[in-house]
């Protein structure tokens, strides 16, 4: 297995997905209206990116902002989206949902496993809300396609984060069960965080707001990715 670390940067379309490639990006998290956080593309928009580059696209499942998955009929409009977005080809996603306790809504990620029937996925930032972080990874330890977390460690970023980060790695190193799933830091990363983290063993790295200096009006600069992949790499 490679040894570089990964880059995931967000795209809203195709001219963010071209940008964040030519700036180094290894993976882009596709995703609609940061408003609300990131909720699911359109159809539309994930097959011009997936036009666009040639690099692994994961796909937000995703329909209101907040962490909870909603009504049962929210559940069935979320599957027949990722019902969609495989029949165009998409084989990566990003989902993560909580229950009214801040445990993993495990009635919901199945439904949505089954539909993507062994597609790789991760389990976003819900995971900095969650009641328990460590008793999540275990209920999700066995989840077919699971193979990553997005976390900043804490709600309110890796600033704050950082400790429960550095504990995360240290667990994944030694194998400790419901760790075995990489962990991919983000929520107010900077790359001054870069050094203590990647000292710690932390191979993956997602920005959103970092790759757009002039804001999420703007698109991707390339050469605010490159910056990030030149400190990646050094």
């Amino acid at each position: 297995m490679s040894k570089r670390p990964l880059l995931e940067v967000i795209a809203l379309d195709g001219d963010d997905a071209v940008a964040a490639r030519t700036g180094g990006a290894d993976r882009l998290e596709i995703v609609s209206d940061m408003a609300a956080d990131g909720l699911s593309p359109s159809r539309e928009t994930f097959c011009r990116i997936r036009d666009a580059v040639d690099i692994p696209l994961r796909v937000m499942l995703r329909l209101t902002d907040g962490f909870a998955a909603g009504t049962p009929r929210d559940v069935d409009r979320l599957v027949e989206v990722a019902t969609g977005l495989r029949a165009e080809g998409a084989r990566e996603f990003v989902l993560g949902f909580l229950d009214t306790r801040g445990r993993a809504d495990l009635v919901t990620v199945e439904r949505l496993v089954a539909v993507l029937d062994g597609c790789h996925w991760t389990f976003h930032r819900a995971i900095d809300r969650a009641a328990d972080r460590d008793a999540l990874r275990r209920q999700l330890a066995d989840m077919p396609g699971l193979d990553g977390f997005l976390t900043a460690g804490s709600p309110k970023g890796v600033d704050d984060g950082m400790p429960t980060l550095l504990a995360e790695a240290a667990a994944s190193t030694v194998d400790e069960p419901g760790y075995e799933a990489r962990m991919m830091v983000g929520g107010g990363l900077r790359l001054d965080h870069l050094p203590v983290l990647r000292a710690a063993g932390v191979g993956a790295f997602h920005i959103g707001g970092a790759a757009r200096p002039d804001g999420w009006q703007a698109p991707v600069s390339p050469q605010a990715v490159a910056a990030w992949r030149e400190a990646l790499d050094a």
